[in-house]
């Protein structure tokens, strides 16, 4: 089978688990280490011809990750499209299960088993606290409603500010972020690469915790990991 990933998370779902099965990925498709695969642009602005040429026998996407416009022009040019929508850890589970098992004919793998009991065996969250949660600067822009990373941190016993705001990634002034009745700001390190030095100076009043992006956003075999990693973290 011959399958083009348009979504980071996704690659490295399929390639952990179904080595060579990947033609193409896109340019920001850096897991796993050692990809060999054809690079056929960005996640919003692939090669479209490129991902034709490659004559795929099914395409991954995300509804959130990519653009319908180039979706639909995939399949116009006779192409197999399978589309995911993940906003919660539940749904994550029930999504990979259909691109690799529904989609690609592979195996449930063990690493999704690893990681569905990583999330089940977490002890209750101790008492809630309120978190900004920023995803990127200039302009400053924050996790809204309805966010797979809002779901995981809301397991941790973690409630983003903003999880009842009418957008899911809205952007937000910084007087109305430091003023937001907040215990801490959470900064991961993607999209926007927050750092020791590169964020925390904005909220001096509040605790800043540091977190991997991969662990609060990707949707795969990290997830076995990010349990107890983004657990640590927010102690």
């Amino acid at each position: 089978m011959r399958v083009v990933s348009l979504v980071p998370s996704l690659t490295e779902a399929v390639a952990t688990t179904g080595p060579g099965l990947l033609v193409g990925v896109t340019d920001w498709c850096t897991r796993p280490a050692g990809l060999t695969a054809a690079r056929i642009g960005g996640t919003k602005n692939p090669d479209l011809a490129a991902v034709v040429a490659l004559r795929p026998d099914l395409v991954l996407a995300n509804e959130e990750e990519n653009r319908e416009p180039d979706l639909a022009a995939l399949r116009a040019a006779g192409l197999d499209v399978l589309v995911t929508e993940v906003r919660s850890l539940d749904q994550a589970f029930e999504e990979l299960t259909r691109v690799l098992v529904g989609g690609c004919g592979l195996a449930r793998p063990r690493w999704l088993d690893d990681a569905e009991a990583a999330w089940t065996a977490l002890p209750p969250p101790a008492a809630p606290r309120t978190a900004i949660v920023p995803i990127w600067r200039r302009p400053w822009m924050v996790l809204g409603r309805d966010t797979f990373a809002g779901d995981l941190l809301a397991r941790l016993g973690v409630r983003n500010a903003y999880a009842d705001h009418a957008e899911r990634y809205p952007r937000m002034p910084l007087d109305e972020m430091t003023s937001a009745g907040a215990d801490l700001v959470v900064l991961p390190d993607e999209p926007y690469r927050f750092t020791a030095h590169d964020g925390p100076e904005v909220f001096p009043a509040l605790p800043a915790v540091l977190v991997d992006g991969r662990h609060l956003t990707w949707y795969g075999p990290s997830l076995a990991e990010a349990a107890p990693a983004l657990r640590a973290a927010l102690r």
